[in-house]
């Protein structure tokens, strides 16, 4: 069997690299905090959907597990034994080098018990002013109570015992911590001047609950948080109102069955079976952590104004050339532009829709919407043109996971609008990034067309590194729009995609080609070589055959972030394959793919990553750059990432996450180093027109 890694065991092994960035001393003290958010957040959603369905595996039946290519419980008790030291590392990092580190700023984050008495009075009235009302104190007997614990809701179980009879059995208790109603980290009077104390508001109940059970002596108390099933599980989807059914499952959503308990490690043994009894939970389903849970909460942590802590600030960059253009179009219409956020500011984009709101000689705009900001100006053009009597369409992926119900709130909004909206198709996601916009120009139809590989979200063009095209090219846009019409129709293309891959049509063929084409190149003893940029890659067959280029000696370079399934540097099988992955202070997002192809490199952009969901389950689309200039970007931009001896970590059978490392050569930390190669290029093609004149 070739050799494969787990993609949830893999996985992990990403969310350790976030871990990592919150124990290196080179980075800014409060990004430090927000990688421990990062690490959280992404954790609590890897149980509510991995763990989820690797629990539901286990209750299958056994003709489905043999189809499996894996043990369901032996994938299981790793990813718990990994998740358990990982938790251990995370409560060290946090005790013993960020809070030591935030003293010496003059921020102090103060235990209950070293409260002075001042503390302990404000504790007091706030709690009683403030938080009394949502504690929501339980007292647990036997099997008779059994409370429902709000999905990843913060609670306190008490072990308590009965004061007039001290030596029976203990008792036990459950209130909430209500960071779902106030901060998490409330400001106390401070000890000295010019410092700064906070305590978390679950050491507030801590001091306060006594007050809670009259009659009871409070032994201790440990935290818990139980998240729940987060997949929608919608059993028939070929068939029936996908839209209807979906709003229904939305509401089951937050009381589905638990996937995890997380608890105080230090809790007594007697206390968790006890817990487990009332909850119904099973051993896959106990994760140990430390005093404190909902970690990504210090998302939120105060900065007060302490810069220097952070990041330095790098402004995004604007393409005055398209943003200052009176019209877009007639700078698409000159030549192809990339834009790669957040390096760029995401102003061109907007444009690119705001003006064809307003212009007249736009007719048409079609989009896909697969994640989008709350506020969005881009949806807010899509209305006003349809006010200015253009044809609108959008069409709605209303299956993207924790975007379900914002993205029913925008197709409701644009429908009321006057916009023609469509929505998922059964038994696939549909996730490519495109808009285009048709334009009468001499009374002749234009098609412009903007490709990326990220999604219409202003927010996330902040932190996300991807690129996109903005293309008047007929061979993409004509593609484009035939992408469009079987989404609008579901007609299937009269013609084959010749230009672009478009996942159930030609997407697979495309890519296997494209790595064909690189074997036979090495087996003819021409140079073959590979740049493969991705989120992750997972899919069998796809591994298969760069084991197979490797074996005929194609050189393959990897940027992967998240789940590499594919195991480099094995001799006779993946030698001539080299992974790296970077973590830094945005998410890399983007897809590149680039083939030597005899000298005569070809360069796409896509959608989608090589998992198997995206190559068989889903509408995704790959396009080539045609652009020479663009291409050349491109690839100084890889060459950078491939550089990187700063934050790029080496991918390897271990999963140990060993950072690249050259103490002979210039430091590189590549996320720095693109923001001023593309801070030079954009200066260059401002100054190029002037010297033209």
């Amino acid at each position: 069997m070739l050799p494969y890694i787990n993609r949830d065991i893999s996985w992990l092994s990403f969310n350790y690299r976030v871990l990592q960035e919150s124990k290196d001393n080179s980075v800014p003290l409060l990004e430090r905090l927000k990688f421990l958010a990062i690490y959280s957040s992404n954790l609590d959603e890897f149980f509510r959907v991995r763990i989820a369905n690797n629990r539901n595996l286990l209750r299958t039946g056994k003709k489905t597990r043999r189809e499996l290519d894996f043990e369901p419980e032996e994938v299981l008790m790793q990813i718990l034994k990994i998740v358990n030291e990982q938790q251990v590392e995370f409560s060290r990092i946090f005790d013993t080098l960020i809070v030591p580190s935030l003293r010496k700023h003059g921020i102090n984050v103060i235990r209950r018990k070293r409260m002075t008495e001042e503390q302990i009075a404000f504790v007091d009235n706030y709690f009683n002013d403030f938080m009394l009302p949502y504690v929501q104190p339980v007292l647990l007997i036997g099997q008779k109570i059994k409370p429902f614990l709000n999905n990843a809701a913060l609670y306190l179980t008490l072990y308590m015992k009965d004061r007039e009879n001290m030596s029976g059995s203990p008792l036990f208790g459950v209130v909430k911590i209500p960071s779902d109603h106030l901060s998490r980290f409330v400001e106390l009077p401070p000890k000295k001047e010019g410092t700064h104390d906070i305590i978390m508001l679950d050491d507030i109940v801590r001091h306060s609950i006594t007050h809670l059970f009259p009659g009871y002596e409070v032994l201790d108390s440990y935290s818990i948080k139980l998240t729940r099933d987060a997949e929608l599980y919608i059993d028939d989807e070929f068939s029936g109102d996908l839209l209807t059914k979906i709003r229904k499952s939305l509401n089951k959503r937050n009381i589905g069955p638990a996937s995890r308990l997380v608890y105080d490690r230090e809790m007594p043994k007697e206390l968790l079976q006890y817990l487990m009894g009332v909850f119904d939970l099973e051993k896959y389903d106990l994760i140990p952590a430390g005093r404190y849970h909902n970690n990504s909460d210090f998302f939120k942590f105060p900065n007060y104004g302490l810069n220097h802590l952070k990041e330095t600030h790098l402004p995004p960059l604007s393409i005055p050339l398209l943003e200052n253009a009176s019209s877009i179009f007639e700078k698409i219409a000159e030549k192809d532009w990339l834009i790669h956020v957040p390096y760029h500011g995401y102003e061109a984009v907007i444009k690119f829709f705001e003006d064809a709101a307003i212009d007249p000689s736009v007719t048409h705009i079609k989009i896909i919407q697969y994640r989008v900001a709350r506020v969005s100006r881009i949806m807010k053009a899509l209305k006003i043109a349809v006010e200015n009597g253009k044809q609108v369409s959008a069409f709605i992926e209303i299956k993207a996971r924790f975007d379900e119900e914002a993205n029913l709130m925008w197709g409701e909004q644009l429908e009321s609008a006057g916009v023609n909206v469509f929505y998922s198709i059964p038994g696939i996601k549909v996730h490519s990034k495109m808009a285009i916009v048709r334009r009468i120009e001499k009374g002749k139809s234009h098609m412009y067309a903007y490709l990326s590989t990220g999604n219409f979200h202003e927010d996330t063009a902040k932190i996300y590194s991807d690129v996109g095209i903005f293309t008047a090219n007929p061979n993409l846009t004509a593609e484009a729009t035939r992408v469009f019409s079987f989404l609008e129709t579901k007609n299937q293309p009269t013609r084959p995609f010749e230009f672009m891959g478009v996942g159930q049509f030609n997407l697979n063929d495309l890519i296997l080609g494209l790595i064909n084409t690189e074997i036979k190149n090495a087996q003819e003893g021409k140079k073959a070589e590979m740049i493969l940029k991705m989120n992750s890659i997972e899919d069998q067959v796809i591994i298969q055959e760069l084991y197979r280029a490797s074996e005929a000696g194609v050189k393959i370079y990897m940027i992967i972030r998240g789940i590499c399934s594919l195991v480099p540097g094995i001799k006779g099988i993946s030698e001539n394959i080299e992974v790296i992955s970077i973590v830094d202070r945005y998410l890399e997002h983007a897809r590149i793919f680039v083939f030597h192809n005899d000298g005569d490199k070809k360069v796409y952009l896509s959608s989608a990553d090589w998992m198997e969901r995206n190559l068989y389950r889903r509408i995704e689309t790959i396009f080539p750059v045609f652009d020479n200039e663009i291409k050349k970007t491109i690839l100084d931009i890889l060459q950078i990432q491939l550089n990187d001896n700063v934050k790029a970590r080496i991918i390897n059978y271990k999963n140990n996450n060993l950072y690249k490392r050259n103490t002979t050569d210039l430091v590189v930390r590549s996320q720095i180093e693109t923001y001023y190669y593309i801070k030079r290029t954009t200066e260059r093609l401002i100054e190029e027109p002037v010297q033209n004149t």
